[in-house]
């Protein structure tokens, strides 16, 4: 596994060779329709991100000192978007997760192409996803 700031380049990049914006997006909401999602039992308040529009679950777990994220989100695109900001994050030790923040939006123009408050969404996740991060350092 590439460290994790080599892993999120990489995945800016392959996403960057999709030149149009909208098909850009299209391809973000399709990696998230295949993004392991959250069972029933885990759509609670508990696992519920706040300061979303959207209703959006995250649920974190570490697996031999690997961090790995599933997610589901009512909005196709939010669920991709969140998706995205996961598949940067997966698999990365709890120190990298909660050290390294996402480029990924910004290096791909969607922090100019969606809303203020989607923006303000996805920091809400990031939030949850670092706070998880760092209950897990050694």
């Amino acid at each position: 596994m590439p460290p994790l700031a080599e892993k999120q380049q990489q995945l800016i990049a392959r996403l960057q060779l999709i030149e149009d914006s909208h098909e850009r997006l299209a391809a973000i909401v399709a990696r998230g329709k295949k993004w392991p999602g959250v069972s029933e039992d885990q759509r609670i308040d508990a696992h519920r991100v706040p300061g979303c529009t959207s209703r959006v679950w995250l649920v974190g777990r570490v697996e031999e000192g690997r961090c790995h994220f599933q997610m589901d989100a009512d909005s196709p695109l939010v669920k991709g978007l969140v998706a995205l900001l996961c598949e940067v994050y997966a698999g990365a030790t709890p120190t990298e997760v909660a050290s390294i923040e996402p480029e990924i939006f910004s290096a791909l123009g969607l922090d100019r192409q969606i809303s203020p408050t989607r923006l303000n969404g996805l920091a809400s996740v990031r939030t949850l996803i670092r706070a998880f991060a760092e209950s897990h350092l050694p």
